[in-house]
């Protein structure tokens, strides 16, 4: 499988290579296909037209016609080159419309994709390299089309036109056009080759200049506080350097590109051979006029050809890291095919192990069972496993071995979507769009009627602290929710939960960052969002843990001790130890030093987030 859920598909998208690729968007506009075309050929034909006439006018004033007959020639080419005119602006209408929408659809194509990945794949991922793709590369797409493919269109005629007109002149006049086209393609080949590996390594350091600067603005705090500025400003300068260093040696490329050279040694040829012609009588001074502009009709191909395939070479390299993104495995699926039913929520691990690094676990032989509408804590020392244990519930991550079932049936065979839209995980760390905070309660159900989205307000202790914003449920909050407390954050993801309705609900050390007076509000919340559903507590605090029907004390990845508050307090070392460290009470069994929590980590994946 490419995407774990398949939010939309693509008619006709064909992501076997990168022309595959781009071919398979071209032939979805055959219209402006055709435009492009007939006004590029029209484009050469009518250019060609002019120096013929000119040579006839020139035959016709040899030979003693009168003004009228030039007078008439000159009509006829001002009247070419007026038709000219107007099919040129359809051909270029055609190409930037073309261009456009081909940039659209890449552009939905790769959102959809990354939205489809699984988190495997977006924790090896570099933000600012993905955006590096998203905007960047799919905008060279668009000028691959246009002016690159358009300008190599127009080109290619004004290179065939000459070698079909200049016969006409005099068959022996095919000379010329025919070595500068068989050169001219030789020469474009290679260049072509070489242009577009350094045009790959072009884009792969953008990306990595990008990935840079997204990561060192979003930890600007951090930079700032520990007067990091100078080596992060020095880090980006290098990285900058390298684009630069990619930039001059296409440069360099493009400055050996010989065929301005060969076109003026074929200016040179062709204009002998014509006098030669001419000194024998076999054509007239109006043909040398109009063979000479047909060769210098081989002007604009040499001199576009190098932006021209140089654009072509990057659109094409571009089209190559997007279709490294698309074509990205993952081992989650949809499986649209899955049970979609209602969850009573009753959960169980049968001998699970997992780890985000092969052959590097984080959980060991797992057994769990738990109820439905029951309350169970899980508590541990920091990197214990407890965060990395609910993101297989809902299938973030799959087990490596073992199984992980839902009302007795494996994740695995469930439609994902039904099983995801039925689970609610409330992080430490809440993610809050920058968008209203209606549509942020709404998130979950975006058809939610504002009557459901205040209910579910209410019920989080969120209404008060939102009515007292000017905007009430209209205030837009800024980026991941900083214009707000963690408190008013984590309220806001409660009703968010409440507005999804749930059959599980997993909240993942909550309150953990939460000062007294604001925990008790978000208590009487989660109290309220426990009631009638399993819920999964991740917590430290001890006024949470009393309440929870079950608790499972986990140690290095591995079930330590499982029972309620009082038997584990009674009969668990382990269990002691967490209120000795985190509510200052005294082991209740012997004063055996704390475990060092550095001691206990295990390996996570780069961005997700074991912080439990």
């Amino acid at each position: 499988m490419s995407a774990e859920f398949v939010a939309r598909t693509f008619d006709r998208a064909d992501y076997r290579s990168p022309l595959r690729y781009v071919w398979s968007h071209v032939r979805r506009h055959p219209l402006m296909v055709v435009l492009m075309f007939i006004g590029a050929f029209s484009n050469a034909a009518l250019a060609s037209i002019m120096p013929v006439l000119a040579g006839r006018a020139v035959n016709g004033v040899a030979a003693g016609q009168g003004i009228e007959a030039v007078a008439g020639i000159a009509g006829l080419i001002i009247l070419s080159q007026i038709v000219r005119g107007l099919l040129q602006f359809c051909r270029n209408f055609a190409a930037e419309t073309f261009a456009q929408r081909i940039e659209r659809d890449a552009r939905d194509q790769l959102y959809v994709s990354l939205l489809s990945k699984s988190m495997t794949f977006h924790d090896m991922q570099p933000v600012g390299e993905i955006m590096s793709r998203v905007i960047n590369d799919v905008r060279e797409l668009n000028l691959m089309m246009s002016p690159g493919v358009n300008i190599l269109i127009g080109s290619t005629m004004f290179l065939i036109v000459p070698v079909f007109v200049s016969p006409t002149i005099h068959p022996a006049l095919l000379l010329t056009p025919g070595l500068f086209l068989l050169i001219y393609a030789l020469l474009q080949v290679r260049f072509v080759r070489n242009i577009h590996a350094v045009a790959q390594k072009l884009r792969a350091s953008f990306g990595d200049m990008n990935a840079h600067l997204a990561e060192a603005l979003d930890g600007v705090e951090v930079v700032k506080t520990t007067a990091q500025e100078d080596s992060e400003v020095a880090l980006f300068g290098g990285l900058v350097e390298t684009v630069r260093r990619y930039f001059v040696r296409r440069g360099d490329i493009e400055a050996r590109y010989p065929t301005t050279l060969v076109l003026g040694v074929a200016t040179v040829g062709a204009f002998l051979h014509a006098m030669i012609l001419f000194s024998q009588g076999a054509i007239q001074a109006g043909d040398v006029v109009a063979y000479m502009g047909q060769i210098g009709l081989f002007g604009f191909p040499v001199f576009s050809s190098i932006y021209s395939f140089s654009q072509v070479a990057t659109g094409l390299a571009s089209a190559e890291r997007i279709l490294n993104v698309i074509n990205a495995r993952t081992e989650l699926d949809q499986n649209e095919a899955g049970r979609s039913a209602p969850l009573r929520g009753q959960i169980t691990f049968e001998h699970v192990d997992f780890g985000y690094v092969k052959g590097q676990p984080v959980l060991h032989d797992l057994s769990i069972a738990i109820e439905p509408g029951q309350t169970v804590a899980i508590v541990g020392q920091t990197g214990s496993g407890k965060s990395t244990l609910t993101k297989l519930i809902n299938r973030i991550y799959d087990v490596d071995a073992g199984r992980v079932c839902v009302d007795g049936i494996d994740v695995r065979d469930w439609n994902l979507e039904s099983l995801r839209s039925q689970i609610s995980i409330i992080e430490q760390e809440i993610f809050l769009f920058s968008r209203s905070i209606a549509e942020n309660i709404a998130f979950g159900r975006p058809d939610a009627t504002r009557e459901e989205i205040e209910a579910a307000a209410r019920r989080a202790q969120a209404h008060d602290f939102i009515m007292g914003f000017p905007d009430g449920y209209e205030t837009v909050i800024g980026q991941r929710g900083v214009t707000l407390s963690g408190g008013q954050r984590q309220r806001l993801a409660i009703a968010r939960a409440f507005v999804t309705n749930p059959h599980i609900l997993i909240l993942d050390d909550s309150t953990s960052a939460i000062d007294s007076a604001t925990e008790d509000h978000i208590q009487k919340a989660i109290w309220e969002a426990a009631r009638g559903r399993t819920t999964i507590l991740i917590t430290h605090r001890l006024s949470q843990i009393r309440w929870a029907d079950h608790i499972i004390v986990l140690r290095r990845g591995r079930i330590a001790a499982q029972g309620t508050h009082d038997e584990l307090l009674r009969t668990s070392e382990a269990y002691q130890r967490i209120f000795a460290r985190y509510e200052g009470a005294p082991p209740a069994v012997d004063s055996a030093p704390i475990p060092d929590p550095a001691a206990e980590s295990q390996p996570c994946a780069p961005s997700s987030a074991c912080s439990s």
